[in-house]
């Protein structure tokens, strides 16, 4: 007989947790946040631009407009292509996609451990309060 493993109503019913949402705003006119770092994520994950859209949810339009828009105003491409073909194209992360992702992230790991105790003490006052 095959052991099954119980999962614990408790973790599968957890209130998310509050969460800080970052965007950085360069002087060059960059904008860069979670839905942007999403996009070069799954492109260096997947390794299509096209398939990190179908990934996101988001059109391989939209996906492509938010690429053009950091090598804009970064001043460098973000992603490199390939061409398709019978081989089949694909997409990767130049060196400065790469350093736009673990910027970011580094920014955002940084911000959320300064802001803990404040989220958290936001959190307890709106338990507190009561519905109007």
């Amino acid at each position: 007989m095959a052991a099954t493993k119980t999962v614990s109503n408790a973790a599968t019913s957890a209130k998310p947790a509050s969460r800080l949402s970052i965007r950085v705003d360069l002087a060059t006119g960059a904008r860069i946040g979670p839905g942007k770092v999403a996009v070069l994520e799954e492109i260096a994950r997947s390794g299509s631009i096209s398939a990190a859209g179908r990934a996101l949810h988001i059109s391989y339009r939209r996906t492509w407009e938010l690429v053009e828009d950091l090598n804009a105003t970064l001043g460098a491409p973000v992603v490199q292509t390939a061409a398709g073909g019978s081989g089949g194209g694909g997409a990767s992360l130049t060196e400065l996609g790469q350093a736009v992702v673990s910027r970011y992230r580094a920014i955002e790991e940084d911000c959320a451990a300064a802001a803990r105790k404040h989220l958290t003490a936001l959190q307890r006052v709106a338990r507190v309060r009561q519905p109007d």
